[in-house]
């Protein structure tokens, strides 16, 4: 099975997987973006982008790598890993379910105010990168992201909190 934890940048994805890995069982931390700098690392590089998302071999390498580490490994991916593209969320689920993998989807959520804090207050000088993704986040969650996943509202939650919810969901589906 794969636990898929999605969100915008600063919602806290990666500090609750690695909370959420060492709940479950049998589970491990798949990092998809690595699969991403490794298309970016390409030479002569591929496509030029500024998101390696749009390059349709990175949704179907996710897919290919997860079967691959399941099978291989059995038990459980966690996945964190932000998609606000519907499309790209489409090709990775339906990739999956191609492979009968299943997938439990969450969404860590915050207000904007939240995430535009916690990503303030990262470094000394806010991540421009996360911060653009603010919009995109908030029109994703609006129109599906929030309808395809179970939200998770981080807002007043700690990231062990977060992870012990996201948990407790999947184990109560075994």
């Amino acid at each position: 099975m794969i636990v898929w934890i999605n969100g915008t940048h600063g919602a806290g994805k990666t500090t609750t997987s690695a909370l959420v890995q060492q709940l479950i069982p049998g589970s491990r931390v798949f990092d998809a973006e690595k699969v991403g700098e490794t298309l970016m690392d390409i030479t002569p590089g591929l496509p030029e982008t500024d998101n390696f998302q749009h390059l349709p071999p990175w949704r179907q390498l996710v897919v290919e790598t997860a079967r691959r580490v399941l099978d291989y490994t059995g038990g459980t991916l966690v996945v964190p890993m932000t998609v606000l593209v519907e499309q790209y969320w489409r090709e990775i689920s339906a990739g999956l379910a191609q492979h009968a993998i299943p997938v439990r989807h969450f969404v860590l959520h915050a207000d904007r105010d939240t995430l535009r804090g916690r990503i303030e207050g990262e470094h000394p000088v806010p991540s421009p990168f996360r911060l653009r993704y603010l919009d995109a986040y908030s029109e994703a969650a609006r129109t599906w992201l929030h309808a395809e996943a179970e939200v998770v509202d981080t807002t007043h939650l700690t990231p062990a909190q977060a992870a012990l919810h996201i948990a407790v969901a999947v184990g109560s589906e075994s």
